[in-house]
């Protein structure tokens, strides 16, 4: 039983994401990121000058993964590399301007396309999400303190 329900959450919020992304995607003028890379850019917009490996961790990927993320995304202009102060071998990441603008736009489709569908639904339904948030918010949490043991 514990699996069936699991499997069901899976699907749910995946479905969610895979809709969001595809409608996104078609929306946007530019080729869609990855979403490792809009993982790794959301995280050096909210922790600017976060390092590659403090990244990779709480990313939960390996090192060399985000390093080539890092240069994809200094070569396509979004993010910007700049020598640690305390060590010159580290790199600290920050956002481009190119960067930030299209995170807002991503952001302000996203709002708009997920607006619409919570629209569309009942305000039962709408009061049920809002008060699963604080429970998914848990899981989320729970999952990444699982040890890998």
């Amino acid at each position: 039983m514990a699996d069936e329900f699991a499997e069901q959450v899976v699907q749910r919020i995946y479905g969610v994401r895979r809709v969001l992304r595809r409608r996104l995607s078609a929306a946007m003028t530019l080729p869609p990121f990855t979403g490792s890379q809009v993982d790794l850019l959301r995280l050096v917009e909210s922790s600017a000058g976060i390092g590659v490996s403090a990244a990779a961790q709480q990313l939960h990927l390996a090192a060399n993964s985000v390093s080539t993320m890092v240069n994809q995304l200094g070569r396509s202009g979004y993010l910007r590399r700049e020598p640690d102060p305390k060590d010159r071998r580290a790199a600290r990441l920050f956002l481009t301007g190119q960067a930030i603008e299209r995170l807002a736009g991503w952001r302000d489709a996203r709002a708009q396309l997920l607006g619409a569908g919570l629209a569309a639904l009942t305000p039962q339904d709408r009061q049920a999400l809002a008060r699963a948030l604080p429970a998914l918010g848990r899981l989320a949490d729970a999952i990444a303190e699982v040890s890998d043991d």
